[in-house]
């Protein structure tokens, strides 16, 4: 198994002889964001492994981190128990884990978390190329590591992409009933699944016969609640990655991450209610034109696809829902020289 050590751990080992990190550019300063506390029939906070207490897992770059804020302000501020939650973020070995750590410290002083690095090597030489670069960067792939990275007693996780806000409260997502299954997630059985392969995967009975048996049907990687008991029992990092080296020999798949673990999973996960990931909101991979929302109630928007509502604010060319987005944006405004 492999061994990730926390960064909050780091910090203390390293204190006395680290070099003074770099401040962020005036353009990436984060505003202070409001503290949150439990509602007064919260459970006690004493305990974290105890059943009352929701992990939630996301990546953190210097990319996404403006979304990673929003993301984690939204959360706070719509849950019942915020003092609850535990965040433990995941970034890759070779960025500034230090900065990264200290921005959402400032922004979050209360947040519990812990920084975990990421070994951008373990899937560097697995990655193929797909139809977005940035759908090729390593740190995409850690979410099929997430079992080996975060400590043995987080046994369930809540998976989040940076580029989505909550409108709900995140405890009614993690309470999810598992059952049998390793992940939970809306599934969406009305896409074209065939359209997640190549005609190479289809023209394979070998390949193909995977999902013999089971009903398989798109579902978002980017929202997921996970048993990290059972994905660790079950190996199915190392299922993930076979598929990943099949791909590099024979082109079975074009977008990313998100195939090995349909190959994997897709028909086999515990459904979730299509509230829980109101995705696409940046478009599609080519153009990321403006969508709508799916019919039906809303708990969670996600602008997955290749446009980002903190570009298109910026850019002044906004979309009609990254309104939604930007009560939770906690840039500071330029030339701000707020503490």
């Amino acid at each position: 198994m492999i061994k990730f050590i926390p960064l909050s751990l780091l910090l203390l080992l390293l204190h006395s002889s680290a070099a003074p990190t770099p401040t962020l550019s005036i353009s990436q300063q984060f505003k202070e964001a409001p503290q949150f506390y439990n509602s007064p029939e919260c459970p006690s906070t004493d305990h974290t492994d105890d059943g009352s207490t929701v992990h939630v897992a996301m990546t953190l770059d210097a990319a996404y981190i403006r979304g990673s804020m929003a993301a984690i302000l939204s959360v706070l501020q719509h849950s019942s128990c915020p003092e609850n939650i535990i965040f433990h973020f995941v970034t890759s070995a070779s960025s500034n884990t230090f900065l990264l750590h200290d921005t959402i410290a400032n922004s979050f002083p209360y947040l519990r978390f812990n920084v975990y690095p990421f070994e951008d090597s373990l899937v560097a030489g697995l990655i193929s190329t797909s139809i977005r670069a940035a759908l090729d960067c390593p740190l995409n792939y850690a979410r099929s590591y997430l079992a080996d990275i975060l400590p043995t007693h987080v046994r369930k996780v809540v998976y989040l992409d940076s580029d989505l806000v909550l409108v709900d409260d995140i405890a009614k997502l993690a309470a999810t009933p598992l059952r049998d299954s390793i992940l939970a997630a809306p599934e969406y059985c009305n896409a074209n699944f065939t359209f997640y392969f190549t005609p190479t995967f289809w023209s394979n009975p070998s390949l193909s016969s995977t999902f013999d048996d089971r009903k398989p049907c798109y579902f978002n990687t980017g929202v997921m609640v996970m048993d990290l008991d059972r994905w660790r029992d079950g190996g199915y990092t190392t299922k993930i990655e076979e598929w990943m080296e099949l791909q590099k020999r024979m082109r079975i798949y074009e977008l990313g991450s998100l195939p090995p673990f349909l190959l994997v999973f897709a028909g086999k996960i515990a459904p979730v209610d299509h509230r829980w990931n109101q995705h696409g909101l940046g478009g599609d991979n080519f153009r990321g034109l403006c969508r709508d929302l799916h019919p039906g109630p809303v708990s969670l928007l996600h602008w997955s696809g290749k446009s980002k509502p903190w570009v298109r604010l910026d850019a002044e060319r906004p979309c009609p829902l990254d309104a939604l987005w930007a009560p939770y944006d906690l840039l500071k405004p330029p030339f701000s020289f707020d503490s």
